[in-house]
């Protein structure tokens, strides 16, 4: 294993803001190596921080100015802890004071742990009750059904006189698959 690395990791939302405050005071901190983004928190696809994560290796220590420049949004922020943590890398957040290297810091991973799987159990309960309210209103929920009832009844009609799965598919313009499903549906509830 290579000596373990201290990086930083800087970003700003627009152009118009500079990063130097935050690379200063990575340095200052001891980052032999800074990574950075010029763009919004809410984006996924940072590659400076995608670069970061991909150069970091076990035993490598990352520090950030404050834990809202991992991501805008919790789960975001808490999903890239986790992924450190997983991979044996460190996180030192200096603003908040926090090294989750530290029984402090793996303290408040635990919570930000139990948050993000706070999180998705409300937002699988939020799903399930848009879901369970559009039934009750009629709508369509879930994937859009891939035949229309006239497609289905024509698909029927062509099996009965002889269309094979792979001709039938081609003239409703679907897979062959789907053709098969349908037709499987009709004879397990005839």
């Amino acid at each position: 294993m290579s000596n373990p690395q201290i990086l930083g990791y800087a970003r700003v939302s627009t152009a118009q803001q500079t990063i130097d405050q935050q690379t200063d005071a990575l340095r200052a901190d001891g980052a032999e190596r800074i990574f950075s983004d010029v763009m919004s928190g809410a984006k996924t696809d940072r590659p400076g921080l995608q670069a970061l994560l991909d150069h970091a290796r076990e035993g490598d220590v990352i520090t950030v100015i404050a834990l809202d420049r991992l991501g805008r949004s919790m789960s975001h922020v808490i999903q890239t802890i986790e992924e450190l943590q997983a991979r044996g890398i460190v996180l030192r957040s200096l603003r908040e004071g926090v090294d989750f290297s530290t029984s402090m810091g793996a303290m408040i991973a635990g919570i930000f742990a139990s948050l993000a799987q706070y999180e998705r159990a409300l937002i699988a309960e939020r799903a399930t009750a848009a879901r369970e309210a559009a039934k009750l209103r009629g709508k369509q929920t879930g994937r859009p059904r891939a035949l229309t009832n006239t497609q289905i009844a024509q698909a029927r009609t062509l099996r009965a006189s002889g269309h094979g799965p792979t001709e039938i598919a081609a003239t409703l313009g679907c897979s062959r698959a789907t053709v098969y499903r349908y037709l499987e549906s009709v004879t397990a509830t005839a």
